[in-house]
């Protein structure tokens, strides 16, 4: 029987063409082609991306090195011109120079009583005033004040004084800048005689603008002290100035009087003999001061050639015969508490007596010369003589130094010329002692680390350690990490390891979480809330510490003697949710033991008890910064750590188990082990979060810069610290780059510690790799 064969079948001995499903050759290029395009977009894009990194990196390092390099500037001191001496036909001897603070005028007082103003572009006279004098007497001292109130006064051979001061006003004129300096008479145009004073020549003689009002103070070669204090108000219904007058005569010295000088406070006047000797008088009453101290200031043989008080008249600069130049001032004695006069520091000497010293107006800086025609520039604070300049071979008589602290004037004895001293040096206030050793700064008993940038007083020394802020930057980090680290990894090992993977869902992401809480609210909160509540409840630190640990090894310990038909209840990997009450339980028992035990041992107070023993407490400390930056930094710690132990291969962990060892053994033999370059990272990146944090800082450490590692005391850190500072600076002034010098600091830790991490992962890597 024949099977029809359906119409559209093919004949049965026709070949079927094979149908390929691979692309074609030209499909295959072309794809070649996408791919390798492809391949080199990503190989160049993350090369490129990488290399960026490196470049942004470089970039900051680079930036922070500009801002920083004028403080490694050399100090730059030149002869910039000369002019002739200004004044007489007959040239009187030069008793003192001045300075305006825009360089354009100078001053001349000369022993004839003639004052000149003149230009120091051209030494183009400009005014000239003489002082009303008596008409048969001379010119025989002159004193000053400290250089920031201008304050003059003539000695006459009469044994009057004409107190005087000079003024430089400033006018604008169709946008012109005019500068007219005005001589002005604080005390009365006509000279003064000290009642009961001294009937002959002043040797010495000394002016001060103080707190109490003026003081003008004068001494003989006969060792007698006298001195005169105005205090001035204004009439509330004339508006006329009225002056209030007290002479005082001070037990005299054994020699002649040399030097004079009167500190701010007026509170002491310091004589100087011509042997050297400093007698040290309270004349805070003046009716009945009193010689408190006497002290030798140069060795024997060596006299006392200059001496000058710094801005603010705290130190004394001490010029000798030997050329030697050393600073001084009041040192109270911790077991008296009585001031002493004390030799602080000595700077590098000259090679020919001083003959003068010449402090600048706003820093502590100070110019001193000396015979031989040299001039050296010297800063105390940093106990530094930074350049020394060699203007002839004539005696150094007089010298000058302009508001700004960019030129001087000198005079050398025998010659009529001025020299103009062109100085630049912006920066003196810093240097590697200055910022990285301990200095003895004015007011001070020792030296000491101490970080103070700015105060309301001009003649504030500036202090610029930045050890206390390393060291703040240390403690608050390490106090983090006391708390973050061993909860961090301790919870990471559990959840990755032993928590059942439905609660690990839960778990993981809600501590992830964490870390996008403000640090700004978490400082907040710190600092009004925390840092009150630990301050009230003190002893649930020292409670809570070790209850809390105690309690859960209690409460695991009884769990694990409990029959197995109630843990098998409790499914595995959930057994962590049973502590959750007691952890709670634990905390409210703390909470509600504290003022117990604050009764029971401490006097009702532990604050109060812990400064008693000698233990300061601050409410905003070290302790509430280590819980605020601990809390801040447990996520990110927890979710590097878990990451690495939840990725340890499972066969090592059941081939461990396999062979019979627990699973406390398999986690600390094998999970830890192979884990512990990614356990590393977690704590250095933990680690540099909690170095570079800024608001939780700068919100609940009470930014104190101190040095020590009290956990009851604050601290101010690197980073907190320029948040709160470089906004309120002046660009480019020294706190400026002192401010960029932290910075970079930080990031130089930073990265050394990043990189030194990195070695250690890799080095961990390396010898674990073969478990």
């Amino acid at each position: 029987m024949d099977i029809p064969t359906p119409a559209n079948a093919a004949p049965a001995n026709a070949t079927t063409a094979a149908v390929s499903l691979l692309p074609n050759r030209e499909r295959r290029e072309k794809l070649r082609r996408i791919r390798g395009i492809r391949d080199a977009v990503s190989k160049y894009g993350v090369a490129s991306a990488g290399i960026g990194v490196i470049f942004a990196l470089a970039l900051i390092f680079i930036y922070l090195f500009y801002e920083t390099i004028p403080l490694l500037k050399p100090v730059g001191m030149e002869i910039a011109g000369t002019l002739a001496v200004p004044g007489d036909e007959e040239p009187a001897p030069t008793v003192h120079l001045t300075l305006d603070r825009f360089e354009e005028i100078g001053g001349r007082f000369s022993a004839s009583g003639a004052i000149t103003f003149f230009s120091t572009a051209d030494g183009r006279i400009l005014s000239r005033t003489a002082v009303s004098m008596p008409a048969t007497a001379s010119v025989t001292a002159f004193g000053r004040s400290e250089s920031r109130k201008s304050l003059f006064v003539y000695g006459f051979s009469d044994g009057s004084l004409l107190p005087l001061q000079v003024e430089y006003r400033q006018t604008f004129m169709d946008g012109v800048r005019t500068i007219t300096p005005v001589l002005g008479f604080p005390l009365g145009e006509e000279p003064i005689r000290v009642s009961g004073g001294i009937d002959g020549n002043y040797s010495a003689l000394t002016i001060v603008d103080g707190r109490g009002g003026y003081v003008i103070a004068g001494g003989t070669d006969a060792g007698e002290i006298t001195m005169a204090r105005f205090s001035t108000r204004r009439n509330m219904f004339t508006r006329e100035m009225e002056i209030t007058r007290s002479d005082y005569n001070l037990p005299a010295i054994p020699r002649p009087v040399r030097q004079l000088v009167v500190n701010e406070s007026l509170r002491n006047l310091f004589a100087v003999d011509d042997q050297g000797m400093l007698y040290n008088f309270d004349i805070v009453d003046g009716s009945q001061a009193r010689l408190i101290e006497t002290v030798e200031l140069v060795p024997d043989g060596v006299s006392v050639t200059a001496s000058e008080f710094l801005v603010g008249s705290r130190s004394l600069i001490v010029g000798g015969s030997d050329g030697s130049v050393a600073q001084w001032f009041l040192v109270r004695d911790e077991e008296t508490g009585k001031p002493h006069l004390t030799r602080i520091r000595g700077f590098r000497p000259h090679q020919a007596p001083v003959t003068f010293i010449e402090p600048e107006y706003n820093r502590k800086g100070f110019l001193s010369g000396d015979e031989s025609g040299e001039i050296a520039l010297h800063y105390a604070t940093s106990s530094v003589t930074l350049k020394r300049l060699q203007v002839g071979d004539e005696p150094v008589s007089r010298i000058a130094i302009s508001p700004i602290n960019s030129l001087a004037l000198v005079k050398r004895e025998a010659v009529d010329e001025l020299d103009l001293i062109r100085i630049d040096n912006p920066h003196p206030q810093t240097s590697w002692s200055g910022l990285w050793g301990q200095v003895w700064y004015e007011g001070r008993s020792q030296p000491e680390f101490i970080w103070q940038s700015s105060s309301a007083d001009d003649a504030f020394e500036s202090k610029f350690s930045l050890v206390p802020l390393s060291v703040g930057t240390l403690k608050a980090a390490l106090f983090a990490m006391l708390l973050a680290a061993p909860l961090a990894i301790m919870g990471a090992i559990y959840t990755a390891y032993f928590m059942s993977p439905r609660m690990r869902r839960i778990v993981k992401p809600s501590i992830e979480l964490m870390e996008a809480l403000p640090t700004v609210i978490l400082g907040f909160l710190a600092g009004i809330w925390l840092a009150p509540f630990i301050e009230n409840n003190l002893p649930i630190v020292f409670v809570g510490l070790p209850l809390i640990p105690v309690g859960v090894l209690l409460a695991g310990f009884i769990w694990s003697r409990l029959p197995s038909s109630v843990r098998n209840r409790v499914a595995p990997g959930w057994e962590g949710a049973l502590l959750i009450p007691v952890v709670i339980l634990l905390g409210w028992m703390t909470v509600a033991l504290s003022p117990w035990i604050e009764i029971a041992f401490f006097d009702g107070s532990m604050r109060q008890w812990l400064t008693s023993v000698g233990i300061p407490y601050d409410q905003r400390n070290a302790l509430i910064v280590g819980l605020a930056m601990g809390f801040a930094v447990i996520p990110t710690i927890f979710s590097i750590a878990e990451d690495a132990v939840f990725n340890v291969p499972r066969h090592l962990t059941q081939g461990s188990l396999a062979l019979g060892a627990t699973p406390w053994q398999t986690v600390t033999g094998v999970v830890l082990l192979t884990a512990s370059p990614g356990i590393f990272s977690a704590v250095m990146i933990g680690f540099g979060r909690a170095v570079g944090e800024t608001m939780i800082v700068l919100m609940a450490s009470g930014n104190s810069p101190i040095v020590n590692f009290s956990i009851f005391e604050g601290m101010r850190t690197l980073a907190a610290n320029i948040a709160v500072e470089l906004p309120e600076t002046a660009v480019g002034s020294t706190h400026f780059r002192v401010l960029f010098v932290s910075a970079l600091v930080l990031l130089i830790f930073t990265f050394v510690l990043n990189t030194a991490a990195e070695v250690v992962r890799q080095r961990l890597r390396k010898r674990y790799a073969s478990l």
